[in-house]
């Protein structure tokens, strides 16, 4: 435990309200539909890119059952470029279930917010904690890293046990009251000041109480990820031509990119199945993921006839569909070639 909780408490509290970034999903009073969205966007996502995508998301989509109610495709649309498109769905998907389930309310406690789509251990503890002052704990990797820096806890905080232990000590720090703004001040802390590399332990709030920088240790805390080789996926992207419409597919339901659209795109040679003229090779895309690494070599052909499968689209309606990133440089690329 640390040396006085409440201290330690009060410490976080005042530099959060002194300190703290004004977002959009901060506005008074809280939003819970808000803290929703915007947890579904910050999961594995930096805060500078979530903030147009939430609010563009919540002006076109303002409440929750008009998030249930929308096209699915229209979802994707606002997430486009955002990436991890299965949190799009399963935002979608839980917003439904809420409305079925819950009479279109929220619910703030932590067993029924992890019942829904998506939702995990540290969402519902930072949806029940933020939306509705409830008592529940909070660990992302912000979080963990000031935890351990904190305790000076050395072994790697993805391993099970001492993310369990983490989980514990996120626990027994929480206070009696402020619970959403004092969980917020250490996801807050540890994007700010307690950073992976060069933290600003001179400015941090609560430096008397890390036993890592007593030590000398901030640096070397937690240990870093150990890296392993990224496959590389080749694909071969064709964009077909029709006088001024394309050639565009969607993709299966379920994968990587589901129900997105995207120009036709094979693996290795296979075009067989394509009535086209002569590719001629206009660029390549590199598309970097969390564990894999894509190049993408993109052609551009002539349809020899109009009967092939997809549908066909101007590179001005092209926005009425939600394309993968890559193919979203691609339509730029094909913008440049006319």
């Amino acid at each position: 435990m640390l040396g006085s909780p409440p201290l330690f408490a009060r410490r976080l509290l005042a530099w959060y309200r002194r300190h703290r970034r004004e977002l959009p999903w901060r506005a008074e009073p809280v939003d819970p539909y808000h803290v929703l969205v915007s947890e579904a966007m910050l999961q594995q996502t930096q805060v500078a890119t979530v903030v147009p995508y939430f609010e563009r998301f919540v002006t076109q989509l303002p409440t929750l059952r008009a998030l249930a109610d929308a096209d699915s495709q229209q979802v994707l649309r606002l997430w486009q470029g955002l990436g991890y498109y299965s949190r799009a769905r399963n935002l979608q998907r839980a917003a439904q279930r809420i409305v079925a389930e819950f009479g279109g309310e929220i619910p703030c406690e932590r067993d029924d917010l992890l019942s829904l789509p998506g939702v995990g251990r540290y969402t519902a503890g930072a949806i029940a904690s933020i939306a509705f002052g409830r008592r529940t704990p909070i660990l992302d990797g912000n979080v963990a890293r000031v935890l351990c820096r904190l305790h000076c806890i050395e072994d790697d905080p993805r391993s099970k046990l001492v993310r369990e232990r983490l989980w514990t000590l996120a626990e027994q720090i929480l206070p009696t009251k402020h619970l959403g703004d004092f969980n917020s001040a250490l996801m807050e802390l540890g994007a700010t000041v307690c950073t992976p590399r060069s933290p600003k332990c001179d400015v941090c709030p609560v430096r008397l109480h890390c036993r890592a920088l007593a030590r000398g240790l901030q640096e070397s805390i937690p240990p870093p990820k150990k890296s392993r080789p990224t496959p590389i996926v080749h694909r071969r992207t064709f964009c077909i031509r029709l006088g001024r419409r394309y050639l565009i597919e969607q993709r299966p339901p379920t994968g990587r990119w589901a129900g997105m659209w995207q120009f036709i795109t094979r693996e290795g040679d296979m075009v067989n199945d394509l009535k086209i003229s002569q590719p001629r090779k206009i660029g390549q895309i590199r598309h970097t993921l969390t564990h894999r690494r894509y190049v993408f070599d993109v052609f551009l052909c002539q349809a020899l006839t109009a009967r092939l499968n997809g549908k066909w689209t101007t590179l001005e309606k092209l926005t009425d569909y939600p394309l993968p990133l890559p193919h979203l440089k691609i339509a730029q690329m094909l913008q440049e070639e006319i």
